[in-house]
């Protein structure tokens, strides 16, 4: 796992990822960049290192199609999480790095 991990945040409903967001800069050495669409995301990819992108309620499922082909072609981990609390965000960011 990188000294620290950047993660890519994104989804339409702006309080729910400012909520996930928060969560995960609560946890030591991983960041978060928020996007509110996929021109954001893209944007986002084109401006830092990410290592993984999340995916969260609101978007297309079109919109998320690119996300998950982004990933992909950035070889970026994409994770999707619809909700669950923050035992599970965290239970699925850490199994990215830790499986």
């Amino acid at each position: 796992m990188p000294t620290t991990v950047t993660i890519l945040v994104v989804g339409t409903n702006k309080d729910i990822i400012k909520t996930i967001a928060k969560l995960i800069d609560k946890e030591q050495n991983w960041h978060a960049v928020v996007a509110h669409s996929l021109a954001q995301a893209h944007a986002a990819c084109a401006q830092q290192p990410i290592n993984l992108l999340l995916i969260g309620a609101g978007l297309l499922d079109t919109e998320e199609e690119e996300l998950k082909n982004l990933g992909k072609t950035k070889n970026i981990p994409v994770v999707s999480h619809y909700g669950g609390g923050s035992g599970l965000l965290y239970a699925e960011i850490k199994q990215i790095f830790f499986s």
